[in-house]
């Protein structure tokens, strides 16, 4: 096994041997584990060789997949050096050092996804139900799983994406690359990588449709688009994959569909069809076993043996005996027996191939059951859904019976109070008759019987308001359980009409007792005869008194208990308002703790602000007069809003966030304008730096009183910023007395002027490409060795920077047309340049700047080729150029929308020439140091005095060419701010100049420089007519 690890794990160009790997693996499962192939793989030099490297983690890759089930926790131990091999190889610009970094990752994943969920072996071969075993019924779960799938897969992806754009990057695409070692070494990983994203495909469409069964689709939306991205990543590489030889007779790769599966619709899964990867059993030249003899020298020697004895007879004349005999029937039944090995091989080869045909067919047939499968799997939930349909129809059946059922006992309540009342009224109509005969004798009774009457007449009206009130509340009722049933309401028809009956009855009563009335005077005579009659009244009258006197004594008490109730409410309501002022009181303090954070943190900002003023570092950051202008006005601005804040915090102190977020704001800018007026004197004249600089202390010390007056309760409401807005006015004063005079361009030639410098700057660009393709012509014919490949990089480095260059201008180009169509309204394309004359003045200035960059990196690249100039030169045009394209993006991205795509596209454009200055930069400093020979130091001839001569001599020239590098830093500096000073009076003067010979000529912006100068465009002279919407530009750091 150690001999075969040494043969597979090699710095050879070369893949790893399908045979040693073999041998390797069964290695493993014959010592249950891989504790030897660690011990001999834990000493090589993995840190030395790249294409070593690669190997090993291909060889554990293949162990991995392939090897004993111990294996995994034998490789888990050795994890630190998997991941430090890829880390080290990571940092190192290698051609396999970035393939080594991601198979390291790879593999480490691996090895952690498997020990989270041993349920899934290495080779990721698991049937579906253990697949729904491991994923289990909690939601939270089958959402972690799938994550963690799509890690797994993306990490797949990456390594084979990598490895196709090194393999065609560094062969050449004209030739089958697979069929090349080197090819073949970087490809042969890839085998394993197919047989992983496989399953690893499968299992995420299941789990993704079992996700949908259980959430909805809008929060599964980010696992659908990742789920496409690879899905459309793993088809290209599986389709160009199956287009390579050398895969063809390695492995059967699966095709995937041309769609992704619709995970919004259920039945799809039934659709849904298992990728399977075949590897075919064939046996290379190379998997023959390795004989332990040589067999070709034997033969050799059999053969001068048979010569001899042909020529001179038997050794010492003695003949064949019968043990030759007995070797030579042995030989011959060994081959006998090979012969037959062999055929026993060839036919247990068509078996076991028919076996793998009934297995494939049989594979097939379980697909098709699967997918039936689904298909009633599906027809089940539709099932399901219909039965709780049912069941939640059934639930509301019932409950409508149960309202009926209680409708039923409602009404039969009513009338079982209506049947009492009718037997109530009954014997009151009764015992009214009987009295209104016995009291006709007398006139005393006739009155004693009136007031029984009376009195029945009140009872009768309490029992009419009772019964009354009764038919309203059934009325009521019936009216809410109309809705329920039609039967419900004729039965309460059918109770309404027995109440008017008996409201008639009533009537009828009133009616005989009016005729009881008439009959009082024939029945006087009898009145001596019922007086007991009378006195029996009395006494249930005095009955009733009692009865109710008993009910007053019962209501005073009830009026005793409610009164104490009342007054333990009152308590706990005066609790309530006590807690509600605690709370109050303690909201009250929150606000104020909170505006007093903001107050602290304001003033942190504002005092690292001031600090900035005499910070040495912050003396190399400059800034514009007008963008001054622009973080003082909305320092102005902030104030205002910081008023407004105080005062609506002033009027109620619970709300302290429109003052909080006023203070940040105002914090905030207040100690960005004093940076950039700081930043802004470095470049003034002495006195405005002196007075600008006074001016921002001033400002910063009188933001800080005003903090502190905002710090107390009692000088809360006395806050005034009216000084901090004094001293803001006069650093915008000063910023304005700043700003650069220069001449009026007339307006109505601006939009004319864009679309010529544009022109311009794309036929600079287009005449740099020619020039530079006529260098490469000339380079090739008069140079040749290294000096010709020096050449051709350096100009096919610059050809693909002026390509860039182009497509930034013609999307710059895009971009611009596009803010004028959506900015200009009805106005004209002209109009629209005259409103947002800055804007376009910066266009034109950055476009100047493109082409004047473009044809200085041209004319560098003509002199390095000719040897008359240096490479430096490049690099310094080659930061040229991206300063410049990063100025045009910023004057064309100012007015664009976010969501555009031409912005887009320019700042990917943008992206681009950066890459491609990096790369003449980086392929001027390889050309350079290819060029220049160094001298190689032999210091073994001299002395130790000459040593220390030499040491000297070496110092001193040290230190002097220290003092001119710092020299000539001073004298960049003095330079930029020279050019920073002078950028908008040198149009003026030129503008003058032309317009002497010509008075009547109208002024107009200087046209495309010369090469000796950089151009520049100055802002117009009426600064206070300026547009809001003009771009501004931030300090930069000369460096």
């Amino acid at each position: 096994q150690a001999t075969s690890i040494s043969k597979a794990i090699n710095t050879l160009e070369a893949p790893v041997k399908e045979k040693h790997a073999r041998r390797i693996i069964l290695g493993t499962h014959h010592e249950k584990g891989a504790f030897t192939f660690w011990s001999y793989a834990i000493g090589l030099p993995l840190a030395s060789s790249a294409i070593l490297s690669w190997k090993f983690c291909h060889v554990v890759h293949k162990v991995l997949r392939d090897g004993h089930p111990n294996v995994l926790q034998d490789c888990l131990r050795y994890r630190s050096n998997v991941r430090e091999t890829g880390s080290l190889w990571g940092h190192l610009h290698d051609r396999y050092g970035q393939l080594v970094n991601l198979y390291t990752q790879l593999l480490n994943v691996k090895m952690d996804f498997h020990r989270k969920h041993p349920e899934f072996p290495p080779n990721l071969e698991v049937s579906d139900e253990v697949l729904e075993k491991a994923a289990g019924t909690d939601v939270n779960n089958i959402f972690q799983l799938t994550v963690e799938m799509f890690d797994y897969l993306d990490c797949e992806l990456r390594l084979s994406e990598s490895a196709w754009q090194t393999v065609f990057r560094s062969l050449n695409t004209s030739i089958a690359v697979s069929q090349t070692s080197s090819g073949q070494c970087r490809l042969a990983p890839l085998i394993q990588v197919i047989q992983d994203c496989s399953p690893l495909y499968h299992y995420a469409v299941k789990l993704l449709f079992k996700l949908h069964s259980c959430l909805p689709a809008d929060t599964l939306q980010g696992h659908r688009d990742r789920f496409h991205e690879q899905f459309h990543s793993l088809k290209n590489f599986f389709n160009r994959a199956r287009d390579m030889l050398y895969f063809k007779r390695l492995i059967q790769i699966p095709k995937l569909p041309q769609n992704p599966p619709d995970f919004l619709r259920a039945s799809a899964l039934a659709e849904h069809v298992k990728p399977v990867v075949v590897i075919p059993d064939e046996t290379p030249e190379d998997d023959e076993p390795e004989s332990l003899i040589e067999i070709s020298t034997v033969q050799q020697i059999k053969n001068l043996v048979d010569i001899f004895d042909q020529t001179f007879g038997p050794p010492n004349g003695i003949e064949k005996d019968d043990r030759d005999l007995q070797i030579e029937n042995l030989k011959k039944e060994i081959e006998f027996l090979r012969a037959e090995l062999e055929r026993m091989k060839s036919e247990a080869q068509k078996y076991i191939i028919q076996l793998k045909g009934q297995i494939n067919g049989l594979e097939v047939e379980l697909e098709e059951q699967r997918k039936q499968k689904q298909k009633a799997l599906v027809d089940n939930e539709q099932l399901r859904d219909e039965l709780e349909k049912l069941k939640r129809q059934k639930t509301d059946n019932e409950k409508v019976q149960t309202l009926l059922v209680d409708a039923d006992k409602k009404t039969q309540a009513t009338e079982l109070r209506y049947n009492k009342l009718k037997e109530k009224h009954n014997e009151l109509v009764s015992t009214h008759a009987e009295l209104l005969r016995k009291n006709a004798d007398t006139a005393k009774q006739l009155t004693a019987t009136q007031q029984v009457q009376e009195d029945v007449a009140r009872t009768i009206e309490t029992l009419q308001f009772e019964v009354d009130q009764g038919k309203r509340e059934s009325e009521m009722k019936l009216e809410e359980q109309t809705f329920l049933t039609e039967q419900l309401k004729q039965e309460l028809e059918a109770r309404k009409e027995e109440l008017a009956n008996v409201q008639l009855s009533l009537n009828s009563s009133e009616q005989a007792g009016s005729q009881l009335k008439s009959r009082l005077q024939e029945l006087q005579d009898e009145n001596s005869t019922f007086r007991r009659a009378v006195n029996e009244k009395d006494t249930e009258l005095f009955s009733l008194k009692n009865i109710v006197q008993e009910r007053e004594s019962s209501l005073q008490s009830e009026k005793l208990q409610n009164s104490r109730e009342l007054d333990e409410l009152h308590g706990k309501l005066k609790e309530k308002t006590n807690q509600e002022q605690i709370f109050q009181q303690k909201y009250l303090d929150e606000q104020f703790n909170l505006l007093q954070g903001t107050v602290k943190e304001t003033e942190s900002i504002i005092q690292d602000a001031l600090a900035k003023l005499d910070d040495p570092l912050h003396i190399r950051c400059i800034s514009s007069p007008d963008y001054l202008i622009n973080r003082a006005q909305a320092a102005l601005d902030s104030i205002n809003s910081l008023e407004n804040g105080h005062s609506h915090y002033m009027k109620n102190r619970t709300d302290a966030s429109g003052l909080v977020w006023a203070l940040a704001q105002f914090g905030h800018l207040t100690a960005d304008t004093i940076v950039n007026g700081s930043a802004t004197s470095h470049m003034a004249p002495t006195d405005h730096a002196d007075r600008l600089t006074e001016s921002c202390r001033d400002c910063g010390n009188r933001t800080l009183d005003y903090l502190d007056e905002l710090k107390n309760k009692h000088s809360l409401t006395k806050a005034d910023p009216a000084a901090v807005k004094r001293t803001i006015h006069n650093i915008l004063k000063l910023g304005q007395e700043l700003r650069p005079k220069s001449m009026d361009i007339k307006q109505e030639e601006l939009g004319d002027m864009v679309d010529k410098e544009m022109a311009a700057t794309s036929a600079a660009i287009e005449d740099a490409v020619r020039r530079i393709e006529e260098m490469m012509n000339q380079a090739r014919k008069g140079s040749s060795g290294v000096k010709l490949e020096v050449n051709e990089r350096i100009l096919n480095s610059c050809t693909d920077l002026m390509k860039g260059i182009r497509l930034l201008v013609m999307a710059s180009t895009d971009l611009q047309r596009e803010i004028v169509d959506s900015g200009r309204g009805a106005a004209t394309p002209k109009e629209f340049y005259a409103k947002n004359s800055r804007w376009t003045e910066g266009l034109i200035s950055a476009s100047k700047a493109v082409g004047w960059g473009a044809t200085q990196l041209v004319e560098s690249a003509d002199r390095v080729v000719l040897h008359t100039g240096k490479y430096e030169e490049l690099i310094v045009g080659s930061h040229e150029i991206a300063a410049s394209t990063a100025q045009l993006v910023a004057a064309s991205k100012v007015k664009a929308a976010q969501s555009s795509k031409n912005l887009s596209r320019l700042q990917h454009a943008s992206r681009h020439v950066n890459e491609m200055a990096a790369n003449v930069v980086a392929s001027t400093k390889s050309g350079q140091e290819q060029i220049e020979d160094k001298d190689t130091m032999d210091f073994s001839g001299m002395s130790l005095i000459k040593l220390k001569k030499e040491e000297m001599e070496a110092q001193v020239k040290v230190l002097e060419l220290e003092s001119k590098l710092g020299n000539e830093r001073i004298r960049l500096g003095e330079l930029r701010k020279k050019h920073y000073a002078l950028a908008g009076v040198y149009e003026g003067m030129e503008l003058e100049e032309e317009a002497k010979p010509t008075p009547a000529a109208k002024p107009s912006i200087l046209r495309k420089p010369p090469l000796a100068q950089k151009p520049m465009i100055h802002p117009k002279q009426d600064q206070h007519k300026r547009s809001q919407n003009d771009g501004i530009y931030r300090a930069y750091l000369i460096n």
